[in-house]
């Protein structure tokens, strides 16, 4: 695997783009405007705890993926909901022996491929609309991938590294394969901390059940997570729309075995954070609520497991995100 290609250069992407770049792999970048103008002009540029900015080259840099051809490797790090948009222009980049890591947030288009359980093969409108991203990007090509990292862009082009170096990675069908091994050793070539799942949906389902929460609702209330859980009203309200996510997971075949106080706790470690969702508000960006929420309650509804919380949750954030111009 030698030619790596990383789709979306902003904080996570530009990230796992430079980590591999500084170990001397040859690494491309699908990127826009003033990104692509800093990768053009300075390369890979990466801060972390440890200092920095360091500096590696990029083996190309373009918005035109035919301009870079066929890769081994396409990490995909966009927004979700950009993806229905971009992943017909993506395919130039692919060959059927491409091997596909989305590193997204949320449910992915190919959460179902593969996978057992009463949904099996079952599309999701919320984020493959009419099937467009599984005609482009299809997903018997795809390696699973959760990210366990935080990281934030100082410019366009300049990623900054703040904590946590973990993914996650697994075939669809849980078998441990020559080529999710091949990308764990890829990944681990640039520092990272790389787990192959026997069973990537529940390592998906799992990291949504604790985001799918804090990040709508910070985006409506601005508010930090240590807030929203000091709250006892909004707190209450965050354990009831868990609660009806987990049962979804059950019926789904992704149980979660950890309590809700528990997770909730961990969350209260990390202390006044934002959420990805309400610096994207914040900063006048569109949000990605269709892979965190919309998706959750699309499948809730396939599986009949009610879902009034969920369901507030969801039309209050879309209702505030519409009128701020932000979904």
């Amino acid at each position: 695997m030698r030619n790596v290609c990383v789709v979306g250069a902003g904080a996570v992407g530009g990230v796992i783009g430079a980590r591999l770049a500084l170990a001397g792999l040859p690494v491309s970048a699908l990127a826009r405007n003033d990104t692509l103008a800093s990768l053009r002009t300075h390369g890979w540029l990466l801060s972390s705890r440890d200092g920095g900015p360091q500096a590696a080259p990029v083996a190309g840099a373009t918005d035109d993926a035919a301009a870079l051809g066929p890769q081994d490797v396409v990490i995909l790090a966009v927004k979700a909901h950009h993806l229905p948009a971009l992943a017909p222009a993506l395919v130039p980049l692919l060959t059927p022996e491409t091997v596909l890591v989305p590193a997204l947030n949320g449910v992915p288009w190919w959460f179902f491929h593969d996978f057992g359980g009463p949904l099996a093969g079952t599309g999701l409108d919320a984020v493959d609309p009419g099937g467009v991203v599984s005609k482009a990007l299809p997903p018997e090509q795809v390696i699973g991938c959760v990210v366990y990292l935080a990281a934030r862009t100082l410019r366009p082009g300049h990623a900054v590294h703040t904590a946590g170096d973990e993914l996650i990675i697994g075939e669809p069908s849980g078998v441990a394969s020559p080529r999710a091994a091949a990308v764990a050793t890829l990944l681990r070539r640039g520092g990272f901390t790389v787990t192959v799942s026997e069973s990537i949906q529940r390592d998906v389902w799992y990291k949504l059940w604790g985001n799918m929460t804090m990040n709508p609702i910070s985006a409506l209330t601005g508010a930090t997570a240590d807030r929203i859980l000091d709250d006892a009203l909004v707190n209450t309200f965050v354990q009831r729309v868990m609660t009806e996510a987990a049962e979804i997971g059950v019926r789904i075949g992704c149980p979660i075995s950890q309590s809700i106080a528990e997770r909730t706790e961990a969350t209260r470690r990390l202390g006044a954070f934002k959420t990805s969702m309400l610096q994207d508000a914040e900063a006048g960006r569109s949000i990605e609520l269709d892979a965190l929420v919309t998706a959750v309650r699309e499948i809730g509804a396939l599986t009949g497991a009610p879902t009034p919380h969920l369901d507030a949750l969801l039309g209050l954030a879309r209702l505030a995100a519409r009128e701020r111009g932000l979904y």
